[in-house]
């Protein structure tokens, strides 16, 4: 990443945690790659990242309870207001990152942005959004306390979606991501961590997860799901 972009992460994480909302949302997406380096420690796994995208992840329902006008807490940065697709979900752009809030879909799937009033903004609902909050740890970066998705969590989720990915850069990104963390996660001896989560995702999900290992080759990590 740009120190740019870094610089501007690390305010708007401040400004979320000065208001009172950065405890109440889950930072999710690439971001999380970065951020895990403290919890890995000396085990070593690729760090860098390059997006612009910045998800936050809403739980359902919110334990948010201040009303804060995200747009406007964030104008003066430069931020401005955008509106993506033709369902209209509020992303606020700028010209080194793309802030997005996102929520698990519920039920029956539906393109409906799910409206987030107390935040002064909408949110886009995803399916396997449920994986990422099942297991959060929090980390500290520069003085700000962050939740994140367990590794384990986010990896098998990245193993998911890969596979529903268009665009093959994407597709390599994710399944990449996926693959380091779960062998960073082994070699800090946490396989039987990535069993346990994998041991909650319904039936579905589960085969999904296989399907991805058996795409990319990886038997050192399917021996820990198939009992090897």
């Amino acid at each position: 990443m740009e120190k740019n972009q870094y610089k501007l992460c690390l305010e708007v994480l401040k400004r979320l945690e000065e208001s009172g909302i950065l405890r109440d949302v889950v930072l999710i997406g690439s971001w999380c790659i970065s951020f895990y380096k403290d919890y890995f420690g000396s085990v070593q796994y690729p760090t860098a990242i390059k997006t612009r995208d910045v998800d936050f992840l809403v739980p359902i329902p919110s334990k948010a309870k201040k009303k804060v006008d995200i747009p406007n807490l964030l104008k003066d940065l430069g931020f401005i207001v955008n509106f993506k697709g033709s369902e209209g979900y509020i992303q606020l752009e700028h010209s080194d990152l793309i802030i997005e809030f996102l929520v698990p879909e519920k039920g029956r799937s539906s393109d409906k942005p799910y409206q987030l009033p107390q935040f002064g903004l909408n949110a886009q609902p995803l399916r396997f959004l449920d994986l990422l909050i099942l297991d959060i740890i929090k980390v500290k970066i520069e003085g700000i306390e962050i939740n994140l998705p367990h590794p384990a969590n986010f990896a098998l989720h990245k193993l998911i979606i890969f596979q529903r990915r268009t665009k093959e850069e994407k597709v390599s990104k994710d399944r990449n991501a996926a693959v380091e963390i779960l062998m960073a996660l082994i070699a800090k001896g946490e396989a039987a961590t990535i069993k346990r989560v994998y041991n909650t995702m319904i039936p579905r999900w589960q085969k999904k997860v296989i399907k991805g290992l058996e795409e990319v080759k990886e038997k050192e990590i399917l021996k820990i799901f198939m009992g090897i």
